[in-house]
């Protein structure tokens, strides 16, 4: 039987422009439909998730630091915050439950200044470049890893 797992999948800012942003750059789905394919996804591995979109960097920070006795683990795009915020990858490294991040776009095919990610080292991995795909494949590898750690797979 496989253990409960609940998720929180955080949404860093300008993701609630999803659908008419850029969609050139981050596609036509709406953040509804993403968190909706999320919601079925975790379904079908038996995991819950709990989406959460804030274009201000302390929610964000006080979401991660909230997740700790009540997540198993945390999805992350944390959008342009990838670039900047310390106060994110402080909260990551703080909590330290498993990790993963995840961006739409391939951010090492694009300026320069978005090459780097403050999180990248205190996550599990990343994916990036993949559309909505990113977000799937990133919740998928998540909830592999947890179960593997309870020797569940």
């Amino acid at each position: 039987m496989l253990l409960p797992l609940t998720i929180l999948v955080l949404h860093g800012p300008n993701l609630n422009l999803l659908g008419q942003r850029e969609p050139g750059i981050y596609g036509s789905l709406t953040l509804a439909a993403i968190n909706e394919l999320l919601v079925a996804e975790g379904l079908r591995l038996q995991a819950t998730v709990l989406p959460v979109q804030s274009n201000h960097e302390g929610v964000l920070v006080d979401a991660i630091h909230e997740a700790l006795g009540k997540y198993q683990g945390i999805l992350i795009n944390a959008g342009a915050y990838t670039h900047t915020s310390v106060a994110l990858r402080d909260a990551i490294a703080g909590v330290n439950l498993p990790t993963v991040e995840v961006h739409l776009s391939n951010i090492y095919r694009r300026e320069d200044f978005r090459h780097h990610s403050y999180i990248a080292p205190v996550v599990i991995g990343q994916i990036s470049g993949f559309g909505v795909q990113s977000y799937l494949l990133g919740f998928q590898a998540l909830v592999h890893h947890l179960r593997a750690g309870n020797g569940k797979s």
